[in-house]
């Protein structure tokens, strides 16, 4: 066995070092708004709580259980994110097959379109004048489709789509199969990390957005739970705000967990080329 230099021996005792230090300052944040949710009002006013509860109690998730506008900027929350996902993905998966093909006619204008627009924006103004004349504002739609694709993401799964093998496409094509069900029989079953990396980007954008429905809605029935969390920062007793923040990250975190591996493996599949 090839015996370490004296940077590789630095490395491996320096590095676990390093990466514990990291979790902790990230971590410590989750705990301290946890043991503040489990707090009496009082110790947390006062400043008394760093990452265990002062005065242990129940009493905010239970009084929780009659916040009817927290519920229901949760349920609109869980629509828009499931609903503005489907669409996404939907719309991101189609257009990036399309790029994906190297013998495409005018396939460099239509990456070059998509691209363009992560550096121009055309502003609040004009996109709010465009969204008020297709009769969007107040309705799902308006927080739904202005950011239905998201160019990084496209350009990832491109990225992803270019490594599958052509001849496997091309196989197809002689059976019989349409372009559709070559896509869907052959592509999408190949590309599961990929998808589950870009859909996880997708849900977590859409259940932390604000700004959106703040700027179209103007009936409360409809707010996000974001939205809820933000009036709420502004006046609230600071353990309700704290129990809300945390219900509100804990199923997009839940998700992030349970994804991981694919997490990790679309990223580095689909990162790099194209």
């Amino acid at each position: 066995m090839k015996a370490q230099t004296r940077g590789e021996r630095a490395f491996r005792i320096v590095n676990p070092i390093l990466l514990t230090g990291v979790v902790v300052v990230m971590l410590y944040p989750f705990v301290h708004v946890v043991a503040q949710s489990l707090s009496q009002a009082r110790y947390v006013r006062a400043g008394k709580v760093g990452i265990w509860p002062e005065g242990f109690t129940l009493i905010t998730y239970r009084q929780a259980l009659h916040y009817s506008w927290f519920w229901t900027g949760y349920r609109n929350s869980v629509i828009y994110t499931v609903v503005g996902t489907a669409i996404a993905m939907v719309l991101t998966i189609c257009y990036a097959y399309v790029l994906s093909k190297k013998d495409l006619r005018g396939r460099r204008l239509l990456i070059g379109a998509a691209v363009v627009t992560m550096f121009f924006d055309g502003g609040i103004i004009p996109n709010y004048v465009l969204v008020s004349h297709l009769g969007l504002r107040n309705t799902m739609w308006a927080v739904v489709l202005p950011d239905a694709i998201n160019v990084f993401n496209l350009l990832v799964m491109k990225a992803y789509f270019e490594t599958i093998p052509v001849e496997l496409e091309e196989a197809a094509a002689i059976d019989g199969m349409s372009t559709y069900r070559i896509l869907w029989s052959i592509v999408l079953p190949l590309s599961k990390a990929v998808i589950a990396t870009i859909t996880l980007f997708y849900a977590a954008a859409y259940w932390n957005a604000w700004f959106d429905a703040l700027l179209y809605l103007d009936r409360q029935d409809l707010f996000p739970i974001t939205l809820y969390l933000r009036d709420l920062v502004n006046g609230g007793p600071p353990t309700v705000i704290a129990m809300a923040s945390l219900v509100t990250a804990l199923p997009i975190l839940l998700v992030a967990v349970f994804s991981q591996r694919y997490l990790v493996s679309g990223l580095k599949l689909g990162a790099v080329k194209g």
